[in-house]
């Protein structure tokens, strides 16, 4: 089974055999991209809800990575539901494969390359320049915004 992001419609990806996305992937597009939406769901796509507690999974594994920041919602659903349905999830986002890999979610690329190597982000403070494992919302330092940056 493959699991569609958004990014799938957009692209007009054409799967092999069973597909299913979850509700909120309809929310994100409009146009060509929302009829073909309906036009899969009419031919049997099915839609799925993950569990919640598979959803704090993976917004936990997320965290652990440094790419919860990165991930919307959506995506935090989507990983859940591939994992849940053990689906291939077919997206070309960054942050979805990184976290994907760490639950051991296969991935399906549409129109990108994939990542080339599992990522643990690093957090620097914009003011002090220290650097942290995870993210905050301001440097218990010195109180400046932190930024994302790829780890040595």
């Amino acid at each position: 089974m493959e699991l569609l992001d958004a990014s799938a419609f957009i692209h007009e990806y054409d799967a092999d055999g069973d597909i299913a996305t979850i509700p909120a992937v309809e929310a994100e597009l409009d146009g060509e991209s929302a009829y073909r939406f309906d036009a899969l769901e009419g031919g049997g796509m099915y839609i799925h809800v993950p569990e919640e507690a598979v959803v704090e999974r993976v917004e936990r594994t997320a965290r652990e990575s440094g790419d919860a920041a990165e991930l919307s919602t959506t995506d935090v659903r989507l990983l859940a539901a591939a994992f849940e349905l053990d689906a291939r999830l077919v997206t070309d986002d960054y942050a979805m494969q990184n976290v994907a890999k760490r639950l051991d979610v296969r991935i399906e690329l549409i129109a990108r390359e994939g990542i080339t190597e599992e990522r643990d982000w690093e957090f620097q403070c914009a003011g002090c320049g220290r650097e942290f494992d995870e993210n905050k919302d301001r440097c218990p330092i010195c109180g400046s915004d932190l930024a994302r940056k790829n780890p040595s």
